[in-house]
């Protein structure tokens, strides 16, 4: 349990330093968290942490810690950005290195949390979500993704031979859409109220953080406040390409084989792991989607030839990526 709390964790006193400093702290600030996690992952041979039932409870408190350390992040990030006498360069540098921390560590706790049954953590991931502008993926990613993932009907299911900016456009648009519809289906059952629907929550607390943004740096600060949201967007759907990419349920006398550990990408890589709090093991996730982080497994699964965050940085150029991977993918369907 301590390695997932010192992997998240590690990179928040560089960022705030490089917001609150400015200078070469910004460029220390993304080499720990690009050039640092390979490093980890590739320089020391072991696989990734794996807890017990009696880390869950840890395991919840360090989610709670990481979306209140969300929140301060995100609103220094933004007054720096905006308000900040730096350079350019030092901007664009604390920007990427913001980024990638919301991208990899705020999603995947937020996505963390709204698979959890408790009102408190649940809301608090749609919360996280809703600071990145993207609240509808709390209702999309369990009632959609999860129920036609590794098939057309899943629109974050990246299919053979398309390239990652093909699928963002129709990710984004089509998680939105299938989730409105899906939770309008939920609740029309169960005679609920208009007014309840989440998707006003995620509409009125995106305006909410957008006129905070406003408050923290002016129109600056909403700039670049809709900026590193799009940016924590952008990885959140490239770690769907990536653990999704090509595999395909099979149809058995007219119907959908049942979600199996062949239709997800893994990677074992120990640090990026805990990083991501387990992230990468992305098969027993779909296989139990209420297990906690600490006790995800990996077996004998699809796994990719390089870390997430590597793969993810490859799938940018569509051309290597389809040279690496889909030969892996046609090996792993006719297996």
């Amino acid at each position: 349990m301590y390695l997932f709390a010192i992997a998240s964790l590690a990179p928040i006193p560089f960022l705030w330093g490089a917001a609150m400093f400015g200078g070469w702290l910004t460029v220390l600030a993304l080499i720990v968290i690009t050039v640092g996690v390979m490093a980890l992952d590739e320089g020391v041979a072991r696989s990734g942490p794996e807890g017990s039932e009696e880390d869950i409870e840890w395991a919840d408190a360090l989610s709670m810690l990481l979306a209140q350390v969300h929140f301060i992040t995100l609103a220094l990030v933004v007054y720096s950005l905006a308000k900040g006498d730096w350079a350019i360069w030092e901007k664009i540098f604390l920007f990427f290195a913001a980024g990638q921390y919301f991208g990899q560590v705020s999603n995947s706790n937020a996505h963390e949390l709204i698979h959890r049954s408790t009102r408190l953590l649940n809301g608090l991931g749609r919360l996280v979500f809703i600071s990145l502008l993207f609240g509808h993926h709390a209702s999309a990613h369990p009632l959609v993704h999860h129920r036609f993932v590794a098939t057309d009907d899943d629109p974050n299911s990246a299919r053979l031979g398309e390239s990652f900016y093909h699928f963002a456009k129709r990710a984004w648009k089509g998680s939105f859409l299938k989730g409105l519809e899906a939770e309008s289906e939920r609740r029309s059952r169960a005679g609920k109220s208009r007014l309840t629907h989440p998707y006003v929550g995620y509409i009125g607390g995106a305006l909410a953080f957008a006129i905070g943004a406003v408050l923290i740096g002016g129109p600056a600060g909403l700039f670049w406040y809709v900026l590193l949201a799009g940016n924590a967007q952008m990885q959140l759907l490239l770690s769907d390409y990536v653990q999704h990419y090509g595999l395909r349920r099979a149809e058995i006398d007219g119907k959908l084989e049942p979600v199996g550990p062949q239709h997800s990408w893994n990677t074992p890589h120990w640090f990026s792991s805990a990083l991501m709090l387990n992230a990468p093991r992305h098969s027993d996730h779909h296989a139990h989607p209420a297990t906690p982080y600490p006790l995800l497994r990996l077996g004998d699964v699809p796994m990719l030839p390089r870390s997430l965050p590597f793969m993810a940085t490859l799938a940018l150029s569509p051309k290597r990526w389809r040279r690496v991977m889909d030969p892996l993918v046609q090996d792993w369907t006719r297996a």
